[in-house]
């Protein structure tokens, strides 16, 4: 099954933007792959024209957006135009074809044994093609969070998971809840005291023996 540290699957498709190989168009950065249960859905609407509003914010993070549904690239192409009007965006990244069902598969997303087309599925027979991906530069998947099918991603969130991911890949530490940029971490259970003084020769605060609170590296 496909769990955090699991190599996100490869695969070539067709997308808004042309035919892609998905390893190759990550690259040697971040990605982000939110998934939709069918083309011209309510909810999924808005979240589209969202993240199109928040691509900046992702690439000062170095981290590509793409979208997938299970429908083709000529209903997405259709689709981009209530995209924009809906939510003032325009759609500004890729937005993955899959009408065969084969990369939703792949990311376990539907069950094997839910045929080979789109044609005839109704948004409630693919609901549980509603999860985001967080991939990184070495291809593995970092985080997934699925929702229903009646909730709104919240994108906002998803930046600060990203923040997260991205700070304790590079520094030995946790965040806590709630966490934001630029607020107190924790340091990991792995780095010994010793370990501890030499990186953070100011100290830190121990409520527990085991929670160690740090100002964030480099804020």
């Amino acid at each position: 099954m496909l769990s955090i540290n699991a190599t996100a699957p490869d695969f070539t498709a067709e997308t808004t933007e042309g035919t892609i190989n998905f390893h190759e168009w990550v690259g040697d950065g971040w990605a982000l792959l939110f998934s939709h249960p069918k083309d011209f859905t309510p909810v999924c609407t808005t979240e589209l024209g969202a993240v199109a509003g928040l691509k900046d914010a992702f690439a000062e993070r170095n981290c590509k957006i793409i979208g997938i549904s299970v429908d083709g690239v000529s209903d997405h192409e259709r689709w981009k135009a209530d995209i924009a009007s809906a939510t003032g965006n325009a759609l500004n990244y890729p937005l993955i074809g899959d009408p065969n069902l084969e990369i939703v598969k792949k990311y376990e997303m539907l069950p094997a044994d839910a045929g080979d087309t789109s044609e005839g599925r109704t948004p409630a027979d693919n609901a549980t093609a509603r999860t985001v991906f967080v991939i990184g530069p070495d291809k593995t998947i970092k985080a997934q969070l699925t929702y229903p099918m009646t909730t709104g991603r919240n994108f906002d969130e998803i930046l600060r998971l990203l923040d997260s991911i991205q700070l304790t890949a590079k520094e030995q530490v946790a965040t806590p809840a709630n966490w934001n940029q630029g607020e107190d971490v924790i340091i990991v259970p792995a780095v010994s005291d010793d370990e501890a003084k030499a990186k953070y020769p100011d100290g830190w605060e121990a409520p527990l023996p085991y929670l160690r609170v740090v100002k964030q590296p480099g804020s």
